[in-house]
């Protein structure tokens, strides 16, 4: 599984907004800085998200945008699926974009895409936004594997 562009960008947005929950609205143009995501790009995603009732948009001059739901009531399996529509690697274990392939009577991958399907769906759904908020950043070490798998 790969995140697209537009999931990473709308992750970023709203991880930033969580970490500001109960705080001040923050303008448009500050998370996009933030975040290095082209305004115009998160203009749209961040309409997204509202529309979904993740976020809110305050006018005006102190205006900005807020987490409208509370950290806890979000998984990143839900973002992920708003944005990418799917969590399957390939699209013959998908519950949401299954697409037939010729291959599935014998083909002997399947099974390993469809368990990672499974792994990756329950850790997703389990996981609320405020859970990952409470973890450490990734270090270089634990992508190398050179310190444990860090969970």
């Amino acid at each position: 599984m790969q995140l697209s562009m537009r999931t990473d960008y709308a992750l970023r947005a709203i991880f930033t907004l969580v970490e500001h929950h109960g705080g001040k609205p923050i303008p448009i143009s500050e998370l996009a800085r933030r975040n290095d995501v082209p305004k115009r790009f998160l203009e749209h995603i961040m309409l997204d998200l509202k529309a979904r009732g993740w976020v809110e948009s305050l006018p005006g001059k102190r205006g900005g945008y807020l987490l409208k739901k509370h950290p806890s009531k979000i998984t990143m399996g839900e973002i992920v699926r708003a944005f990418d529509g799917y969590l399957a690697p390939i699209a013959c274990v998908s519950v949401t974009d299954y697409k037939r392939c010729t291959q599935e009577p014998v083909c002997r991958f399947r099974r390993v895409m469809l368990r990672a399907r499974n792994v990756v769906a329950e850790l997703m759904d389990k996981m609320t936004l405020a859970d990952v908020i409470r973890g450490a950043p990734v270090s270089d070490a634990e992508v190398t594997g050179l310190h444990g798998d860090g969970i």
